[in-house]
């Protein structure tokens, strides 16, 4: 199929930007910041989208099945992004979300154009992390024409995955069948065609929005508190230590001794400190409400 790429709204020429390079530099960011500010409006239309996918994610984690985020460019790049993100995050164990990319592992660094017109290789690479019946097959793709990543969520329905594409053009999809289709049209890019900007931003908007949204109805935040928290450097050490002294009568000497007898985990010590218990019985709460906190210790204002 022929694809007339000039018809797509983020290869279309921006009227607003036109002479971009006949201004000064205060000028050029002010009109940056202007096309950047349009963007959450065009991401708030397609919350209903956003929030039947996350529906999926949610799902498919309880039954025990994964997240795959397969991208080209910069697409593949934002995926791999927000996979790298969540174990250290949220305490999420790394096979939840996956992030697949044209070009493989060298594609993250630099760029492999041609990856992205080669389809064949979609399955292969999908084969390669084990993707199975029952995942979360998420395709991103700004133009929503890349033949690698709709390459991809075909074979992932040939599997039995759950499919969704999200791009940033209107471009009409529903000869694909795919189960949610999320279009954040973000119109004409500022730079002619550089999807790395607003259409690149919109995808960053909406994989938080579906990851956090996701670890949020998975138990591993309390409140807004980062409370599935694994101490690994001081950094997160100190911010561990603050949350417990926020739920708990501690104070911060106190509470950063409890967190080193709960080996490093906040989650754990807040437990043993709410449920007056030891380390291993507070794993045992833990595991027996699925690290739902609130579950364990109700409602604790912070």
């Amino acid at each position: 199929m022929t694809i007339d790429r000039s018809l797509l709204q983020t290869e279309k020429q921006n009227p607003n930007t036109i002479d971009i390079d006949k201004l000064s530099i205060s000028e050029i960011l002010k009109i940056i910041n202007q096309e950047d500010s349009t963007i959450s409006a065009s991401v708030q239309k397609v919350t209903p989208e956003i929030k039947r996918t996350v529906d999926l994610t949610i799902a498919a984690l309880k039954c025990g099945n994964r997240i795959v985020y397969i991208g080209a460019g910069t697409s593949g790049r934002l995926g791999i992004l927000d996979v790298s993100e969540i174990p250290p995050t949220f305490s999420a164990p790394s096979e939840w979300f996956t992030g697949v990319i044209a070009g493989g592992r060298e594609a993250v660094y630099k760029s492999i154009e041609g990856a992205e017109d080669l389809p064949q290789n979609a399955k292969r690479d999908l084969d390669k992390i084990g993707l199975r019946k029952g995942d979360v097959l998420i395709g991103i793709a700004s133009s929503g024409t890349t033949p690698y990543v709709i390459a991809g969520l075909q074979y992932g329905q040939q599997l039995g995955c759950a499919t969704v594409f999200l791009l940033c053009n209107p471009t009409p999809l529903e000869k694909y069948g795919f189960d949610v289709i999320i279009p954040a049209q973000v119109g004409p890019e500022i730079i002619t065609g550089s999807t790395r900007l607003k259409a690149g931003t919109a995808t960053k908007l909406i994989l938080n929005m579906i990851s956090t949204t996701t670890m949020i109805k998975m138990g591993k935040v309390y409140g807004n508190l980062m409370v599935d928290l694994q101490v690994v450097n001081k950094k997160l050490a100190d911010r561990g230590t603050r949350i417990i002294t926020q739920l708990t009568n501690l104070n911060y000497n106190d509470a950063g001794n409890l967190l080193q007898d709960a080996k490093g985990s906040v989650k754990t010590a807040i437990v043993m400190n709410k449920k007056c218990c030891s380390l291993i019985d507070a794993r045992e709460l833990l595991e027996k409400y699925a690290g739902n906190l609130r579950a364990i210790i109700g409602d604790i204002s912070a």
